[in-house]
């Protein structure tokens, strides 16, 4: 049976809420994945971070008002902890992309490598999987699915763990230049944080799915 069975319009949209969270991580992803791919394209930086900001302040919108619904309304479509849980490390993940972002700016980096665009990719295949994933989370008939996706994005976050091993064991070996080694290392932890901050989404609606298929 169906979460979304039987509710009235103010507890479905909890549900609106989070697809419309999920987009917006998504389209971030996208962003940052172009902004570090063609990172040479220094007229489009600036535009691109510009977005993934405006992405991010949108999100925590979007975080307050599914936050002042739960303190609104009595009878929700899933457990109340479980809909703080999945709203607030979905506002983690875009956080750590803006973070990853600015920090480019912050830190004056003026090139980056393959492994950091490997990274972005992955967390990106991450985030659709996510929108993915929440996108069929209103009913339990999508239950199959919905756990077929969040196992992949665990690969994508077991991937992105062995490509920042890698990545870190080559910058400490070839960069001479202190200060790009501390620049790199920092951008590279940030988006390897950001595909765990998706995999712990992923659980979240792994554990909502099990206690409700």
């Amino acid at each position: 049976m169906g979460i979304m069975a039987n509710l009235v319009p103010r507890e479905g949209k909890f549900f609106e809420y989070f697809n419309q969270h999920a987009d917006r991580i998504a389209e971030a992803s996208r962003e940052l994945t172009l902004l570090l791919s063609e990172y040479s394209n220094e007229p489009a930086r600036a535009g691109r971070v510009e977005r993934i900001n405006d992405l991010e302040h949108e999100a925590d919108r979007i975080t307050h008002d599914t936050a002042a619904l739960l303190q609104t309304i009595f009878v929700t479509p899933m457990d109340r902890d479980d809909i703080h849980r999945l709203i607030s490390r979905m506002d983690d993940v875009l956080d750590l992309m803006q973070d990853a972002a600015e920090s480019l700016s912050l830190y004056d980096v003026h090139e980056v490598t393959t492994y950091a665009v490997e990274l972005a990719l992955l967390l990106q295949n991450g985030c659709e999987r996510l929108q993915a994933a929440v996108a069929l989370l209103s009913s339990m008939k999508n239950a199959a699915e919905i756990l077929r996706l969040c196992r992949e994005i665990d690969t994508m976050e077991s991937r992105a763990d062995r490509v920042m091993r890698t990545a870190i064991s080559t910058l400490f070996r070839s960069e001479s230049d202190i200060r790009q080694l501390i620049k790199l290392k920092a951008i590279y932890e940030l988006l390897e944080t950001a595909t765990d901050r998706c995999q712990d989404v992923a659980d979240v609606i792994e554990g909502v799915v099990l206690q409700n298929a």
